[in-house]
């Protein structure tokens, strides 16, 4: 939202104080300013100076020499402007004063300083200046030339300033409004917060009654079919209209606010709509057949042409402004072509209107129109607006002599908005922030904003227009806001709630991350959103139950369109970001949801599984990865029955490095070397390892329940076992063979040698086992540790393993 300083010091008297003032006060009074511009920051010692004579330059043929009346003197200027002739009132930047812009119409920082001196050798003691010069362009002041001096009207006094002619002694405020304050999206709203924010009086205008003895209920009809898509819905006309240039006051206001001036009727609308926040449109009457106005939507394929010139497809939720046989706009968008305000009207309709700020979002994005009036009703307004604004532009339309008013309004209102009303509870605000203020000083405030007060039931009446103060937290707000956040002390939190912690998940989440950053891993995050194409590059075949992903609806664009059902596109971008970026190592995790549809099309919430996700590339191979899961799992006290099935055929992964990891017969996740192929669609060039693993399964097996055991004061027992192992033996296979075999006496083994070559037969190899018995209450004799031994190579017979020879 933007605003005019010199506009919102009209509507308060007494407002006095700079742009950085007004800014930093509004700031703090909860109406964020983003900037503001001075429009005369740059110009200075600017008059009106009437050109008196003009004579050739006698060494140039396109210079003149102009002798200017400013008033107090007369001074010489040398101009090779095109325009200039006698008796023409022009902007003159006198000796030592500033321009905004340079000769090619661009705006310079510090503007430019203008100095006497000579051209062509005769001296020449300021400059006449285009509209560019002044800081400005024919956009907003059409009257001026392409190329040339802005020329002003004759009755223009000479010596006046010339900035403050053309409304340029202002400042633009840009504020940051949320969109739950539509009342701010006016000058009014502001300028209410601005009386407030100063401690001063808020002068809305006055608007006066209006119109002839005649009833515009006579001259048109109004029906609106749904009452919800359009909850109020006013109109008013216009006879003898007399189009014109509206006045210059009107014209600054408007450019003050980047709006261009075009005529008295169109600027009328556009003044009332910054001015109040309500969007209005004007109909030529006697296009509207039937004399009638219906309000209803669209049928599903209907095409109608917009103002713009545009035809635009319709469907049936486009709120539509019909009369008794045709479309003549899309309500609270665009105006029809049919219905256009020309030169030669006569009679016309202003519409001042309330529609569901829901449905005109939709259907300027369907029909890809999106206006200044569309903007503001997508945000909900007020619908009793709606009538103030339609006066406030028929006592215009009577000022500027544009037309007669037709008396009478026409108003369908269905369902009308009344006031509402909260309890007024000033200690219940001091409790909620922390201060003292007393009740008087809280109802000042709130006064301030135009809140009324029922002292007999100790209520708060609170305007249509503020939609946003709903409950006893948003009073508190209103007066924290104005009362100075830097004023509220610090204090500590009260209530009868709990010690916040951690959750069981986040506690085990915590613990995940502390025990992967402690292995060398840094935490990265990735979009949940993707492409369809990520199946592709992962070499995920058709068919396969991860190609049924969601679809987003109104995605970012293709890349970002349904929701990932795998985690390894994030992590491999990113590890392929840091490889092209020619670090020498990465490693990343990250903890992030897949999300997995239990049926298509959606009928039920998908399963949003959250996945554990590490990837490295660098110095370490599969065994390094796998030493981290294996730390990870024995944190959440899930070593005990942990196993790897290398038969995972994964289609992203190495065949024949890789693993499902399998946790009591479950499994929990999988581990695995990069598939080449996928390496080099994510173009990386070496090699990758991954490890993912399924957190609810974690949250479900995790155990914490751990015992303490003292240190065993009697010496360790040792045997080295030698085995034949045929190759499709896994060492898991051996090691189960160790717990179940081993008896009550064995304490832990190790694998110390591994072996394929020309000494051990083909289709074997040799793994030698370093095994460790101990006893807790007695030294071990040989024959308890003999005993074990038999039994565990009897064990090992079972699977084909012989001791080595």
């Amino acid at each position: 939202m933007r605003t005019s300083l010199n506009w919102i010091k009209d509507l308060v008297p007494g407002l006095s104080c700079t742009p950085k003032e007004y800014t930093d006060a509004m700031t703090l009074s909860g109406s964020k300013v983003e900037f503001f511009e001075e429009f005369d920051r740059d110009l200075d010692k600017i008059v009106v100076g009437q050109v008196d004579s003009i004579e050739k330059h006698p060494d140039a043929d396109k210079l003149v020499i102009c002798q200017v009346n400013i008033g107090t003197e007369k001074v010489q200027i040398v101009t090779g402007a095109p325009n200039v002739f006698e008796g023409a009132k022009v902007p003159v930047v006198l000796s030592g004063g500033r321009v905004a812009g340079g000769h090619d119409g661009e705006k310079v920082e510090g503007g430019i300083k203008i100095s006497k001196g000579k051209l062509r050798g005769v001296p020449s003691y300021g400059m006449m200046c285009s509209i560019e010069e002044l800081g400005s362009d024919r956009n907003f002041f059409p009257d001026a030339p392409e190329y040339g001096l802005y020329i002003l009207p004759e009755d223009t006094e000479i010596g006046a300033d010339v900035p403050e002619l053309l409304g340029l002694r202002d400042a633009a405020i840009e504020y940051e409004i949320t969109s739950n304050r539509v009342d701010c999206y006016s000058v009014l709203g502001l300028a209410r917060e601005a009386a407030a924010t100063f401690g001063l009086k808020f002068v809305p205008p006055v608007v006066p009654e209006t119109g002839n003895s005649e009833d515009v209920n006579d001259l048109v009809k109004v029906t609106v079919k749904d009452s919800d898509l359009c909850r109020r819905y006013t109109a008013r006309a216009i006879k003898n209209v007399h189009i014109a240039p509206s006045p210059k006051w009107m014209q600054n206001r408007l450019r003050s606010q980047g709006i261009r001036p075009i005529n008295n009727l169109v600027d009328i609308t556009n003044y009332v709509m910054v001015e109040y926040g309500q969007p209005m449109h004007a109909y030529d009457l006697s296009t509207i057949e039937g004399s009638e106005i219906i309000v209803d939507v669209a049928k599903d394929g209907e095409k109608f042409t917009t103002l713009d010139g545009e035809e635009r497809e319709l469907d049936s939720k486009t709120i539509m402004i019909n009369d008794a046989k045709k479309h003549i706009g899309i309500a609270g968008i665009m105006g029809g072509e049919n219905s256009m305000i020309t030169g030669d009207v006569d009679t016309v309709l202003f519409e001042s209107a309330c529609f569901d700020g829901t449905s005109i979002r939709l259907s300027s994005k369907k029909i890809g129109l999106r206006t200044d009036a569309s903007g503001i009703f997508e945000k909900g307004l007020d619908p009793n607006n709606a009538i103030l604004a339609i006066n406030r532009a028929c006592a215009l339309v009577e000022e500027l002599g544009c037309g007669e008013v037709v008396g009478g309004v026409v108003d369908v209102y269905g369902k009308p908005m009344e006031d509402r009303r909260l309890p007024f509870e000033p200690e219940r605000y001091n409790r909620m922030l922390g201060t003292d203020i007393d009740k008087e000083t809280q109802l000042s405030y709130l006064k301030a904003i135009d809140l009324g007060y029922d002292e007999k039931s100790n209520e708060l009446l609170i305007p249509s227009w503020r939609q946003d103060l709903l409950s006893y937290a948003d009073i508190a707000e209103e007066v924290a806001r104005f009362y100075g956040y830097d004023k509220i002390p610090t204090t500590l939190p009260s209530g009868e709630a709990t010690a916040g912690k951690l959750g069981y998940k986040g506690s085990i989440d915590k613990l995940c991350r502390e025990t992967v950053e402690f292995c060398g891993f840094s935490q990265a995050m990735t979009y949940s959103f993707e492409s369809k194409k990520v199946y592709d590059k992962l070499l995920i075949p058709e068919g396969d139950k991860l190609r049924d992903a969601i679809e987003i609806s109104n995605p970012l664009g293709e890349d970002y369109s349904i929701m990932r059902t795998v985690s390894l596109n994030g992590m491999l971008t990113s590890l392929a970001t840091n490889y092209n970026r020619r670090n020498p190592e990465a490693f990343l995790y990250e903890i992030g949801n897949v999300y997995l549809a239990k049926s298509l099309p959606l009928t039920e919430l998908p399963d949003e599984r959250k996945q554990l996700t590490l990837g490295f590339y660098g110095e370490g191979d599969f065994y390094n990865m796998k030493g981290c899961v294996e730390e990870l799992l024995s944190k959440v006290g899930m070593d005990d029955k942990l196993t790897y099935d290398p038969a995972s055929k994964k289609p992203y992964l190495h065949p024949g490095r890789q693993a499902n990891i399998i946790y009591d017969g479950e499994v929990i996740g999988f581990i695995g070397e990069v598939h080449p192929m996928v390496l080099k669609n994510y173009k990386i060039g070496t090699k990758v390892y991954i490890a993912d693993i399924d957190m609810p399964h974690i949250y479900e097996k995790a155990n914490f329940d751990k015992k303490f055991v003292g240190i065993n004061n009697f010496p360790a027992s040792t045997r080295d076992l030698a085995l034949v192992v045929p190759k499709d033996v896994l060492a898991q296979s051996i090691e189960k063979i160790f717990d179940k075999d081993g008896g009550e006496y064995m304490e832990d083994y190790s694998l110390f040698d591994l072996y394929e070559g020309n000494q051990i037969k083909e289709g074997f190899k040799s793994m030698a086992y370093s095994l460790k018995f101990r006893a807790k209450d007695r030294n071990l004799a040989d024959n308890d540790v003999n005993a074990a031994i038999d039994s565990i190579i009897e064990g090992l017979k079972s699977i084909g393993v012989e001791l080595r020879k």
